[in-house]
């Protein structure tokens, strides 16, 4: 563009602009004046930002200066009306293109807002006149549907809005796209400025191994949903929830319906103010759930895939990662969910139940995405496999359960490292296992006055159980779904009749006195 850097002026319009919003402006309009009018720009910034009052503002400052229109592009319906209802506020006349617009009247309008599949169906329908659109804006930029639409766009300058500059589909990189990436806040700055609020992470290690990957470079929801529906998931939800938000309005991100149907159920019977949304709910249903959320005390939202863009409701306290992703954006998105700020909310919880802390590492550390932009591979094939990622993990009771061993020094117990030390010594495999229940045996009767509390505390183990069996069968080697299944089972087995067979005895030896009558 040839017009000299455009300053931003005084407006009673929209929304006052933070200083990081005009310096991202200045930046853009720069460009602007030193590329060729077919540029394509990436601009990046965390979700709860500002992206879209930054380019609404934008596009106020372009047509105010150029004698050319702009259009707005997005993914979804529900960032269509957000965007049109921005625009409004800072006095930009916009329509909607949407499949029941009247397209008779657009040449009164300098502005347009579009969702991509539909602008699609008007330019091939020749409906729509685009010849003097100077400006394109596409929000959510990485999801790579808008690419279809760049040849009609050959004299306009793109620039292409997203929190996380990654190409959701692996094979089409967004370097190949935009010639350019602008950087914009990092969230750690956003938080110290208290723009956005500080995540506080809770992960619990989960066993992830039998999720399949699909096509699109992601867990497949039927693997998804054959692990996250067992009632060992679901418990293991319900607790985490208990324990760390509890009456707190909550959001619950699925990775299948099924599963969020299965979720919804199992807090309703415990008595939780929840509700389920998936893709398949109409605008009226949608609608109606939503304003139940917002309006209800301590409710609890569980939703498959279509929350992570256009939803802003502040009063969410807690996210929780009920499923396991690959794609770092959708990690960003479904987190930042919650990072809204609001009076008397300076953190928010984040409950991960698919691992995605170890993943991807915590939500706003330092990213380089200048490199992850310009080398996409280099970063993806960095992130660890399941497998490699689980052999890192060592189990850590949860505080609340560890009150209950309390009377216990120690409560871990390492498998592998007592796997190396028997096989060299010469002893069978099997001896892992025995030493294993009997250290399970010795920390429940260390903390009972009688067989029946070591019994009761044997229960709560289960999630430890099913991490050492897990990483023996892994030592030796050994791993079908049918074998594993039933040495946790005879696992549990044994560790009653042990109990019952010698609680006396160790009791005695513990204690230096015999168990009470």
């Amino acid at each position: 563009m040839s017009e000299k850097t455009i300053e931003l002026e005084e407006r009673k319009v929209g929304k006052d602009l933070y200083s990081y919003q005009k310096e991202a402006i200045t930046k853009i309009f720069k460009r602007f004046e030193e590329a060729p009018d077919d540029y394509h720009l990436l601009y990046q910034l965390p979700t709860g930002g500002g992206k879209t009052v930054i380019f609404s503002e934008l596009v106020r400052q372009y047509l105010k200066h150029h004698n050319k229109k702009a259009l707005v592009l997005t993914h979804r319906i529900e960032l269509c009306k957000q965007t049109s209802t921005m625009l409004t506020e800072f006095g930009v006349a916009n329509k909607v293109v949407d499949s029941k617009a009247n397209l008779e009247d657009q040449d009164n309008y300098s502005c347009f807002v579009a969702m991509v599949e539909t602008l699609n169906n008007r330019l091939n329908d020749d409906k729509f006149d685009i010849s003097d659109i100077g400006l394109v804006i596409i929000d959510e930029a990485h999801y790579n549907s808008f690419t279809k639409l760049f040849e009609f766009f050959e004299k306009s300058f793109i620039l292409g809005v997203t929190a996380t500059p990654l190409s959701s589909n692996i094979k089409l990189p967004m370097k190949d796209n935009y010639a350019e990436l602008i950087v914009g806040e990092t969230i750690e700055s956003l938080i110290e400025n208290e723009f956005l609020a500080r995540a506080e992470v809770f992960s619990y290690n989960v066993g992830l191994t039998s999720l399949e990957v699909g096509a699109n470079g992601d867990y497949t929801v039927k693997s998804s949903e054959d692990l996250y529906t067992n009632n060992d998931m679901l418990s293991k939800l319900v607790q985490a929830y208990e324990f760390h938000s509890k009456e707190k309005k909550t959001l619950i991100f699925n990775n299948g319906i099924n599963t969020s149907i299965q979720v919804f159920e199992t807090f309703k019977a415990a008595g939780y103010p929840i509700a389920h949304l998936d893709n398949t709910y109409n605008k009226k249903d949608r609608k109606m759930v939503l304003k139940w959320f917002k309006e209800t005390p301590h409710a609890i939202l569980t939703s498959v895939s279509i929350l992570t863009t256009g939803f802003d409701e502040p009063t969410v306290n807690t996210i929780i990662l009920n499923r396991a992703t690959k794609s770092l954006g959708l990690y960003y998105q479904m987190i930042g969910r919650g990072s809204r700020i609001l009076k008397d909310k300076p953190t928010f919880s984040v409950i991960d139940l698919g691992n995605n802390v170890h993943r991807f590492g915590e939500w706003g550390s330092d990213l380089d995405w200048q490199k992850i932009f310009r080398a996409p591979n280099y970063y993806l094939d960095k992130i660890l496999g399941d497998e490699e990622l689980e052999s890192n993990f060592k189990y850590e009771m949860p505080t609340e359960l560890r009150e209950d061993f309390s009377n216990s020094s120690e409560v871990y117990f390492d498998i592998k490292k007592v796997y190396v030390e028997s096989i060299s010594n010469g002893e069978s495999s099997k001896a892992i296992l025995e030493r294993s229940i009997i250290q399970h045996a010795k920390i429940c009767i260390e903390n009972s006055e009688d067989v029946y509390d070591a019994y009761e505390l044997s229960k709560k183990l289960s999630d430890d159980i099913d991490y050492r069996v897990e990483r023996y069968t892994k030592c030796i080697c050994r791993s079908t779904h049918n074998f594993v299944t039933w040495l946790k089972e005879d696992y549990r087995t044994k560790l009653r009749l042990y109990l019952r067979d010698n609680f006396d005895r160790d009791f005695e030896l513990i204690h230096g006195r015999p168990p009470e009558e």
